[in-house]
């Protein structure tokens, strides 16, 4: 594995992934909800795969409209992790994993963003 693919971001954005697959199945599986699971799962394994995109952008500029991006998939994502919690679907103990990992990739990502070229 390369230095780039161990950078905090890209750490993160695949930890925040994987949590959210293992939320999602739970919304299908347990709580037969469908629609929330597919918004979250899109924009919550979006994060990651625009970081990874970004760190091989072409051009400084592309490089920043992915991370530009991911900041939006990391919002969408805290939202529907806001949602599927205050709706009662799930807890925010089950969430909160997720949501503190959400938080972590926005804040880097705000960082990586605010010392653009």
């Amino acid at each position: 594995m390369s230095d780039r693919n161990n950078t905090p971001i890209v750490v993160k954005s695949k930890e925040l992934a994987l949590e959210i697959i293992k939320l999602c199945k739970k919304l299908r599986d347990e709580k037969r909800e469908y629609s929330l699971a597919d918004q979250m799962l899109r924009s919550g394994t979006s994060v990651g795969a625009n970081v990874k995109e970004a760190i091989r952008g072409i051009s400084d500029k592309d490089m920043y409209n992915k991370f530009g991006i991911s900041l939006k998939e990391a919002s969408e994502t805290e939202y529907w992790l806001e949602i599927i919690s205050e709706s009662g679907f799930l807890t925010k103990g089950e969430i909160d994993k997720a949501y503190k990992l959400c938080q972590e990739c926005l804040k880097l990502l705000i960082t990586i963003l605010k010392h653009k070229i």
